[in-house]
Formats: C-alpha cells, structure tokens, sequence
C-alpha cells in the first residue's frame, strides 16, 4: 500500500513540481508512474475518478497541504490549496471544486464549520466532501455527517486509502450528476409536453366552441309543443349530438346520437353527421326531400337510418359507427313514426302518470352494410311526453358499485317530471345523475338527452 512519508517544508522558492515533489517526501510511485505534466493524464485515465476534476485541499499546515498537493496532482486533477476555511470559502463561492479535502482542526473557521458554510453555498453541483481528522469516536463522527461531510479519513493518512476514497466519492459523484442530467432532460421533456398540451388545450377548447354550434338552440317551441336539448360531454368535447329541425308548420324531427368511441375522432363525426341533419340547410339534410319546389317533407325515419348508414359504409378508412333515435311527429295528432338503431329506448310519460319503453333495438348505422331498419309508431295525446338519452344515463355507474339502467331512468324521470318541463326538466336529470354516480368512476361518457313535450294541435 502506497504510503504518503511526511518530509520537510518545501520552500517557496521552489518553482518546479517535480522539485516540490521531491522535497515534500518519497511518496510511492503507482504502476513506475512518474510526477510529470505528459504523464499526468495518462495516470489520471489508469485511475479513472470520472466526474472528479478540481480538488481543493484546505488545511492550516502548509505541510500537510503540499504532501496532499503532491499526491492529488501525480493522480491527474487540478489540485487548489487554501490554509484556512474563509480562505476557502472566498474560492469557493464562485467555482465550488469537484472534490473539497479538509482538515477538521483549523484556528478560525474549522472544518466543520467549513463543511456547514459550504454546503450552504448556492450552487446547482454537487461536490464531495473530506474531512481529516484524528477523531474517531462515534459522536464525531455524526457530527461530521450532520455538518454535510461525505467521508472521513483518520490521520495520518495512507496514499492508497485516500485514492480508494475519492474513488468512492467518483462513482457517487458519476451517479448524481448523470441523474441530475436525466432530471434535467425529463423537465425539459416535461415543459416541452406542456407546450404541446396547452396547444392541444387550446385547440380542444375552440372545437367545443365549434361542437356546441351544432345546437344552437337548447329549446324551442312548436305551437303548444316544446323541444329540449341537452348535451354533456366527458371531456373537452365529446360524441353525443342532439338536435331538431322543422321544415314547415305542424312538422317536426328530432334526433339524440351517440358515436363509438370518444374523443377528436368521435367528435368529428359528430360533425359530419350534423351537416347530414342540418337545421338550417335543408338541401343538406338526408331527412328530408323537395316537394313540387315549394317546400321540404320528412322522410320515413326508417328511410334516413338507412341513407346515413348508406353513407358511412361507401367511406373507406371509417371505423366509427353510432348509435340512434330518430323520430318525427305530426303535431296535428300527435302521430309520432321513429326508428332505434341500436340506441338505448326511448321513455313515454303518459300524462296519467304511467310509463312505457319503445323501439325493438335494432343495429348502429356504419357497422354493417345493406341494413334494413324497422320504424316503431305511436300516439301521443295531450301531456304526453318523450325522452330520447343515450346510454351515458342509464349505463352510469353508481356509487353502490351497480348501474342506473332503465329502471332507475324511469324513476329519476318521473321524479324530476312532477311540476317541471323543459330545460329545467333536464337540468334536473342531469344534477341527479351527478349525485348518484360513483365519485370514483365520475362521468365516463357523454350524457345527451331529447324532451319532447307534446300539447295537442
């Protein structure tokens, strides 16, 4: 093991390294290396110390200080000396060293407090901390630690300890800056993906603005009778759409959708098929057709499941299909002709308090071609009432861990029915679902809804 032989102080005088060296005391040569500045690096590359470069020896004996100096430099780093720890701490403050070997007793700042003060400094590196001490007792030893010290070495000092130390301080040292630099690139990464989110935020936000232009009205009127939209999404935007449109006096459609899937890709569906039942643009709706270029009828319900699914099937590369309840009413006398496609079934509330299911289910449109759709009729009389929702209703989840299913629809409605209409009627159901879903599960999908009140001719 290699020893470091205490000698004579070198003299100031004394200019060449290798002269200061020599003065300083045999001190082992490693593998017939020898202290000169060509065999400096290739010493320092058979030590390997990886990310220690700069070492600062703070130590009030001048000595001392020159043994380790002549050390430190022979295995390849950039060795700074300072004979006190204010000395030190005025080095330190600007470019703090890779590796600090200090002295524990020192007039002044000692060593302990040096490690305190430096470890205060405010610097994004972190450096390695040695102290020297003849002190060996356990108590001490805490007390080191607690001041931010890293190692210890028991004087006098072995040669082949303190490398094997630094070594030690090298590997921790490696460890910590290539995290530092993994932290630094996973907050780079980080502020990057937040860039991108708050783009995508931003754009999301505008296609709900865009989303919601599909309904423009959330009520109207017919006559004596009354429409009523709602329309949630789980997100930003979503895949239901709701809507109505009447094309002359005493005629009137109404439609709730549910696309498959969710998200951008559902909502741009959800578009499209809004263009397909335009309210304004009646050339453009399939549920429609020009009569003696006069006026627009509505065309069988069955007829407009038909021509949409017509429509998706004859797009390539479209995987999306939905789901739909589709009805038209004569507000004359309260005839209602409808088709369900595979949308959950529309609820009648009779004006006398009972309840009834409609719609055979049937297939989505755009999931099979050359699909026959079968149109389900009925009667309203004065009172009446009909809901169309889609399953964001009856397949939420509740709090007990079960569904709300079409039993606890039917409750909810005729409780939420007594004395409201309309929107508030909505409103309602809506603010109910809210209270009686899981907290865990929240609103998973999409919740839309169509109330049609009817009141006579």
């Amino acid at each position: 093991m290699d020893e470091i032989t205490l000698g004579c102080d070198p003299s100031p005088d004394v200019k060449s390294h290798d002269a200061r060296v020599a003065l300083s005391g045999k001190i082992t040569q490693r593998r017939g290396y020898r202290v000169s500045g060509a065999n400096l690096e290739e010493a320092r590359s058979d030590l390997d110390f990886g990310a220690i470069r700069k070492v600062l020896v703070v130590d009030d004996s001048r000595l001392q200080r020159r043994i380790l100096v002549a050390s430190l430099r022979k295995w390849g780093f950039d060795v700074l000396e300072a004979e006190s720890g204010d000395v030190a701490m005025a080095m330190c403050a600007d470019d703090p060293p890779d590796l600090v070997v200090s002295d524990w007793i020192m007039p002044g700042m000692s060593g302990l407090d040096f490690c305190r003060a430096f470890r205060a400094l405010d610097s994004e590196q972190y450096s390695y901390f040695i102290l020297l001490t003849s002190k060996s007792e356990k108590q001490e030893v805490a007390r080191g630690l607690d001041a931010g010290a890293d190692d210890f070495l028991i004087k006098p000092l072995e040669a082949g300890e303190l490398r094997a130390r630094i070594s030690a301080g090298a590997r921790i040292l490696d460890m910590q800056r290539e995290l530092s630099e993994k932290n630094r690139l996973i907050e780079s990464a980080l502020e990057e993906l937040k860039l991108a989110h708050d783009a995508i935020d931003k754009d999301l936000i505008q296609a709900r603005k865009i989303q919601e232009s599909l309904v423009p009205e959330l009520t109207r009127e017919f006559g004596k009778s009354r429409v009523s939209l709602l329309l949630k999404p789980c997100g930003h935007i979503g895949g239901d759409l709701v809507g109505m449109f009447s094309p002359g006096v005493n005629r009137l459609g109404f439609y709730s959708i549910d696309v498959s899937g969710h998200g951008i890709t559902s909502a741009m569906m959800t578009a499209r098929l809004g263009s397909y039942l335009s309210s304004t643009h009646f050339d453009q709706n399939v549920a429609m057709e020009p009569r003696f270029n006069k006026f627009y009828a509505l065309l069988p319900p069955e007829d407009v499941a038909e021509a949409l699914n017509c429509r998706l099937m004859a797009d390539a590369g479209i995987e999306e299909y939905f789901t739909m309840a589709y009805a038209i009413v004569d507000l004359r006398n309260g005839h209602v002709k409808m088709v369900q496609a595979g949308h959950p079934h529309p609820l009648l509330l009779r004006h006398d308090g009972s309840t009834e299911f409609l719609g055979e289910g049937g297939l989505p449109i755009g999931l099979l071609p050359n699909v026959s759709f079968h149109q389900t009729e009925t009667h309203l009389k004065p009172g009446d009432k009909l809901l169309l929702y889609s399953d964001g209703f009856t397949e939420c989840h509740l709090a007990d861990g079960g569904l709300l299913d079409e039993a606890g629809l039917r409750q909810m409605a005729l409780e939420c029915a007594a004395g409201r209409g309309g929107s508030e009627f909505l409103d309602d159901m809506f603010w109910k679902l809210t209270q009686v879903m899981s907290p865990d599960e929240g609103m998973g999908d999409d919740v839309s809804a169509v109330f049609f009140e009817y009141n006579g001719p």
